[in-house]
């Protein structure tokens, strides 16, 4: 290995010495970390069956890069925040992308820009409804049992648009001219199970009967005795939801926006609750079941109404349900309603975190299949970090009260948990981003030998100790076997 310095990029900040650059030979990159997704990739077979959905029309004669190796640039691309095509001309000779996607660091570059975008722009409308197909698959397979329950969340995801792209508008509540996505997820493994487009002034029920109706179809065939409830916002609540998921036999949890009707039903709940607080200083939280019908409503639906009062002042908030118990235990039903926040995350990470806004092609079904990209790449990163997660300390091994909650844990003793939480499990609950700076942005050196590849760390890089341990778990996991 040979170096060789850089004229006129020596530093002087360092007192006893000057600080100089090199150019090395060897082939460096800096997110070795993703081979780590790469082997649990492998194991739960995710891009295969993502490449396997896609219609491959090219002639072979012409073909140097497969659909496979395609995905994984950008799938992996997209982990590693290079959400743009226009990052592949450089990444695409990058030695642990070409591992990744089955090349040694030695061989042919991988596919470019021009291609890269050739190959977004070239998917039909079959080819996003077998990778509609596909996702579910993928989450029927994270499975090890049947559940006997499953929590699904739906929510409409503002995406803003900078461009001309089809079917873009502009929304006036949002400000902004975009795509208005569907998405809907699994509560009880985090999995997004079901993404759909949708033009940016839609109303945001729009076609999510339908979805419910092939998804729910879909888990049945497979676990034909699940309970499924279903949760989202009060763009959801509308009659055209209510009715689909009585259809298929579904309990559900809407919000609904207050109107001067119910503020009237639930006055007297209010002063109550002021009067209470106003003399003991202690928050209040009171809950109010009615049965009630909009005028455009054709029946009754069982509205919970939360009044609450505190230092902040008053907030009022009503969710429409048919749930049970829901007249004799309404708190219960709000409490389960705002637990679907924790799917909201999911959303940030997929919107934020992994660069789901940039569905920058100009084509309406290339920007689908980037929608696509996006949420196999957070599945993957959702499946890694379920995989090797640890369970954090008992309070008994910590010396703690084991009845009481976290929140209600004294302050240095709180301090105490987190922190044995965190050492313990540093990458388990981490978002995106953690998982970036402490797995997978990690410089590393690539040497091809005759009979194995070797991946050189720095034994200096703090986060070494976590990066084994994730290896560690994946290697231990059982292969998932494909059907068919």
């Amino acid at each position: 290995m040979s170096s060789q310095s850089v004229p006129g990029t020596a530093l002087d900040f360092f007192p006893s010495r000057p600080v100089e650059f090199e150019l090395s030979a060897a082939p460096l990159t800096s997110d070795a970390g993703l081979l780590v997704f790469r082997q649990f990739d492998e194991k739960i077979r995710l891009t295969e069956q993502f490449a396997a959905a896609l219609d491959d029309r090219r002639d072979p004669v012409f073909t140097k890069h497969s659909l496979l190796t395609m995905a994984r640039q950008r799938i992996y691309g997209i982990l590693a925040d290079y959400e743009d095509q226009n990052d592949h001309d450089t990444l695409r000779s990058d030695p642990v992308f070409k591992l990744i996607a089955d090349r040694l660091p030695d061989d042919p570059d991988l596919a470019s820009q021009p291609t890269l975008s050739r190959f977004e722009n070239a998917v039909s409308i079959a080819d996003l409804w077998r990778l509609r197909d596909a996702l579910v698959d993928v989450f029927l397979q994270s499975f090890d049992r049947p559940p006997s329950h499953l929590t699904l969340d739906l929510d409409p995801v503002d995406d803003p648009a900078h461009g001309e792209q089809q079917l873009t508008m502009f929304h006036a509540y949002y400000d902004q001219n975009q795509y208005l996505p569907i998405v809907i997820t699994c509560a009880d493994n985090d999995r997004t199970i079901l993404v759909g487009l949708r033009h940016g002034t839609c109303e945001p029920s729009l076609g999510v009967d339908n979805d419910l109706r092939y998804l729910v179809g879909r888990l049945r065939a497979v676990w034909p005795d699940v309970h499924i409830h279903v949760r989202g916002d009060s763009g959801l609540g509308v009659p055209r939801m209510y009715h689909v998921c009585r259809e298929l036999r579904l309990s559900y949890t809407f919000g609904f926006g207050m109107n001067a009707r119910l503020e009237v039903l639930s006055e007297d709940l209010l002063k109550r609750a002021v009067t209470d607080y106003e003399e003991t200083g202690v928050p209040q939280r009171l809950f109010l079941a009615v049965r009630y019908r909009a005028w455009s409503w054709p029946a009754e639906q069982p509205i919970v109404i939360k009044v609450e009062v505190d230092a902040e002042g008053i907030n009022r908030r009503a969710v429409v349900t048919n749930r049970p118990g829901w007249e004799a235990m309404p708190a219960a039903v709000y409490d389960a309603y705002v637990e679907r926040g924790e799917s909201e995350n999911r959303n940030k990470e997929l919107k934020r975190e992994l660069r789901g806004d940039r569905l920058s092609d100009h084509r309406f079904l290339a920007n689908f299949f980037r929608l696509y990209l996006h949420t196999f790449a957070l599945n993957l990163l959702v499946g890694l970090r379920r995989a090797v997660v640890q369970a954090p300390p008992t309070a008994a091994e910590l010396g703690l009260p084991a009845e009481l909650p976290t929140a209600a844990i004294d302050v240095p003793d709180r301090k105490r948990f987190f922190n044995s939480r965190r050492c313990r499990d540093p990458l388990g609950e981490g978002f995106a981003c953690t998982w970036r700076a402490r797995l997978i942005k990690v410089a590393a050196e690539v040497i091809t030998r005759a009979r194995r590849v070797i991946v050189r760390l720095s034994s200096s890089w703090p986060h070494l100790e976590g990066f084994f341990a994730v290896s560690r778990g994946v290697n231990s996991m059982a292969p998932v076997i494909l059907s068919g």
